[in-house]
């Protein structure tokens, strides 16, 4: 057994990976910025996390220190560690060592990579596969965790693009949501994007493709002759469509490509549309819950979108789900480079929005990944001024919780919309029928 310590154990993947090792009975230790659910939740299943750390928590009696790819090289913990010898990792290195030990099948795209892969996980589930499961939110059927143990050679993971980290799993079955222009704090544009991504399906040698033929860009990427397609105009969608429970064509749409994939592995109809019709949501992905504002009874739906696309969907799909209701939101950009880069996405889905009052929360500072430049010329206060929208207002962070308390209606939805962590600023009093 080892000792290994996690530098930026916060990080919805590299808590995953944590609790795989720390399952799998090694000695583990965190460290993050911030305290938060997921540390919390560490710290109780009995991981050491420290917060807010120097380097003398690094220490030579580790055998390994794996880092999240947010970490700079000038961390003082990861510097302490390459003083001392210790063998570092980062976090897509890790996990690609793991992806080589498993039969893994592993779920990339811009967007729907959470929800397809926590789909794919219920259904191999109640398939009998017994999957070792890391993915990027929480589930309640996990016990309200990211990660599950299984007992089998199958390992399901969620793929992420950013700074190219999928070119370090090597996958037996690749599933393949959509590709958008995205990340352009490390691609170049969208021809850069596609050929990386091409040279990420490379790594799959006469293994599993299955992809969404509904996205032009995947059209443009070289697909092996024995590429599986899906569709929304596939007979199998309107099937589908009666079974899920959450809402959505995007979520069909995850949904196609988790019953594919499935099928795909040898899985029958019947334990697919079971699991997807027990399939309620994940954490931060349209949750939706009942609870109480300053004595209003209000329904509430958290939501990880962050990217234009996502949004948009998101918006619609409030609206569509309720369409004789007041609807606000409270969006927290995620990340000045995003913002700064996508800028012309976001005002026109921000004008074009849907729904009654939409606040816009000050720019979630993502660390390790910031251009000061950038963020130097950028606010959400500008944002807001080229929205030029009357139902579109700014108001700092700090101050929304109050704006929201005295001025939403009784009865009214409440989209709390960001990949940051609005979720925790505006908290309200009280959570009931969670569904």
């Amino acid at each position: 057994m080892k000792k290994i310590h996690f530098i930026g154990i916060g990080g919805i993947g590299v808590s995953a990976l944590a609790q795989y090792y720390f399952s799998s009975g090694h000695t583990i230790s965190g460290s993050d910025l911030v305290s938060s659910q997921i540390t919390e939740y560490l710290k109780e299943k009995g991981i050491n996390i420290f917060i807010a750390p120097g380097e003398e928590i690094i220490t030579s009696d580790l055998d390994l220190v794996i880092y999240s790819s947010a970490v700079r090289n000038d961390n003082p913990e990861y510097l302490k560690a390459l003083d001392l010898g210790i063998k570092t990792m980062s976090y897509p290195e890790a996990l690609g060592e793991l992806t080589k030990k498993y039969f893994t099948i592993a779920v990339s795209g811009t967007h729907g990579k959470s929800t397809t892969c926590a789909m794919l996980s219920l259904i191999l589930i109640k398939a009998g596969f017994d999957p070792t499961v890391i993915i990027g939110t929480k589930l309640a059927s996990f016990g309200n965790s990211n990660f599950r143990l299984g007992k089998s050679k199958y390992l399901l993971i969620e793929a992420d693009e950013w700074n190219a980290s999928f070119l370090n799993y090597w996958p037996k079955a690749i599933g393949l949501t959509n590709i958008e222009t995205e990340h352009l704090d490390y691609y170049r544009n969208i021809e850069h994007i596609i050929s990386v991504y091409s040279e990420y399906l490379s790594h799959l040698q006469n293994g599993i493709l299955v992809v969404n033929k509904d996205d032009q860009n995947i059209s443009k990427l070289k697909l092996p002759d024995q590429t599986r397609y899906c569709s929304l105009n596939d007979p199998q969608a309107g099937r589908l469509k009666e079974v899920l429970k959450v809402p959505g064509e995007h979520n069909l749409s995850n949904a196609l490509l988790a019953s594919a994939l499935a099928g795909e592995l040898g899985i029958d109809d019947q334990d697919i549309y079971s699991a997807l019709g027990e399939f309620k949501g994940s954490w931060r992905r349209f949750e939706e819950s009942e609870t109480v504002l300053n004595g209003k009874r209000i329904t509430r739906i958290d939501d990880y979108g962050h990217h234009p696309t996502e949004i948009e969907a998101t918006l619609k799909t409030v609206r569509e789900k309720f369409p004789n209701r007041p609807v606000w939101c409270v969006f927290q950009p995620h990340q000045y480079a995003r913002t700064h880069y996508l800028f012309d996405d976001f005002v026109r889905v921000l004008r074009n929005n849907p729904i009654d009052k939409m606040i816009v929360a000050d720019i979630y500072d993502v660390s390790g990944r910031e251009n000061q430049q950038i963020k130097a010329n950028l606010s959400s206060s500008k944002l807001v001024e080229a929205v030029s929208r009357d139902r579109v207002e700014y108001r700092p962070t700090e101050k929304i919780k109050i704006a929201l308390a005295e001025n939403i209606p009784a009865g009214a939805v409440l989209l709390v919309l960001g990949a940051g962590d609005i979720y925790t600023t505006i908290d309200t009093d009280a959570k009931k029928d969670q569904n």
